[in-house]
């Protein structure tokens, strides 16, 4: 393996790790904003970095360009519609979870 695969690899497996966090954050986390943030946080890095290991495997060619395109696609649309997603909660009242406060506070 050249030292390149490595590194393509490497972001392909961390990327893969943010998708599954940001599954499980949708499955566990309590309310709609908690929610939204581990979705648009985590799977916006773990698609960004997955397609930036599989556009380094595949150098420099058309495809790879269609990646780069499809990556900062998804980079500039996931926060947009995670902020369109947030207002429109606000805007139907809906309430996060827990009563406002931090631990340890009176």
């Amino acid at each position: 393996m050249t030292p390149l695969e490595i590194v393509a690899a490497l972001l392909v497996v961390v990327g893969t790790f943010f998708g599954f966090v940001a599954t499980v954050g949708i499955i566990r986390l309590p309310d709609l904003y908690s929610r939204l943030h581990a979705a648009s946080k985590s799977d916006t890095l773990g698609s960004v970095l997955s397609l930036a290991g599989i556009a380094l495997v595949l150098g420099l060619r058309t495809e790879s360009l269609k990646l780069v395109f499809l990556l900062v696609f998804l980079f500039l649309t996931s926060p947009t519609a995670a902020h369109a997603i947030a207002r429109a909660g606000k805007e139907q009242d809906v309430e996060p979870a827990g009563d406002g406060t931090w631990e340890g506070e009176e």
